[in-house]
């Protein structure tokens, strides 16, 4: 028998809701999707983030295949999602490892001032980021003869460890020698080639200017760094490297597209 009652047909089990239009399933996903996109963009910028070595510049620190995670705030804060700094920027500790934009990537033509504001992962906002080590601080002194880095006049300590075979990116073999150096009561490693046919040539003496630092990679005889484009200013350096969280070597057999994981490298800190 029916009644009036509104209820008695109702199974909530088995009610199917209407489709949605094409509006409101595009509000949805906007509501649901542009803060969880913004929230990493903050992170990024303004915290962490994470970038991968494609070059073996600063081998045997950094290995080419690793991911590492740079804090954003290590030399200052930045208005987020920009590279405008909030105050004042702190220069770097000497050999700190950084990550920067390379000088001259984005203030060269019109169309590229825009990269020195935005700090976003796409075009046209990306940059060419570097990795390398903090030698030459502001009103520092630096040359480099024979490999040997003279800091205020000063020869840096450098002594030997052993023979190392440098496999670059794409997968050649360099007889090298790998040594510690010690810089300001820090040790860190570096390699030199073994033949005098691949060093880098001298560096003649000159003065680090204010609001810049003077860089290097570890591997001296194969970087392109301060010795050949000069100085960084602060304002490009975008955090400090600090550790190590993911690795592989695409030269050795392993994973498809990705090769050997080097599972012993993970959480390793950036010395």
């Amino acid at each position: 028998m029916k009644t009036d009652d509104p209820t008695e047909d109702f199974d909530p089990f088995s009610e199917e809701e209407a489709p949605l239009s094409f509006g409101a399933w595009m509000r949805v996903n906007v509501l649901t999707w542009v803060p969880a996109i913004l929230l990493v963009l903050l992170i990024r910028s303004a915290i962490a983030e994470p970038f991968r070595i494609p070059s073996g510049s600063m081998v045997p620190t950094l290995e080419i295949g690793d991911h590492i995670l740079v804090t954003k705030f290590s030399y200052g804060l930045r208005l987020p999602l920009t590279r405008v700094p909030l105050g004042e920027l702190k220069a770097p500790e000497r050999g700190d490892v950084i990550v920067f934009v390379f000088p001259g990537s984005d203030m060269e033509g019109k169309d590229k001032k825009i990269s020195y504001y935005m700090d976003m992962p796409f075009p046209p906002f990306a940059t060419l980021d570097y990795v390398k080590r903090v030698v030459g601080l502001p009103g520092d002194t630096i040359k480099v003869v024979d490999n040997e880095v003279y800091l205020n006049g000063i020869k840096q300590l450098k002594n030997s460890v052993g023979d190392y075979n440098f496999i670059d990116d794409h997968c050649n073999t360099y007889t090298t020698r790998e040594y510690t150096e010690t810089m300001d009561g820090k040790e860190h490693v570096i390699l030199n080639t073994t033949s005098k046919a691949r060093s880098a040539p001298d560096y003649d003496e000159i003065t680090v200017p204010e609001n810049h630092v003077f860089v290097m990679g570890d591997n001296r005889d194969h970087s392109s760094d301060s010795r050949v484009w000069d100085f960084v200013p602060l304002r490009n350096i975008k955090g400090k490297a600090r550790f190590v969280w993911l690795s592989y070597d695409k030269c050795t057999p392993g994973i498809p597209l990705l090769g050997h994981i080097r599972g012993d490298r993970f959480g390793r800190t950036i010395q």
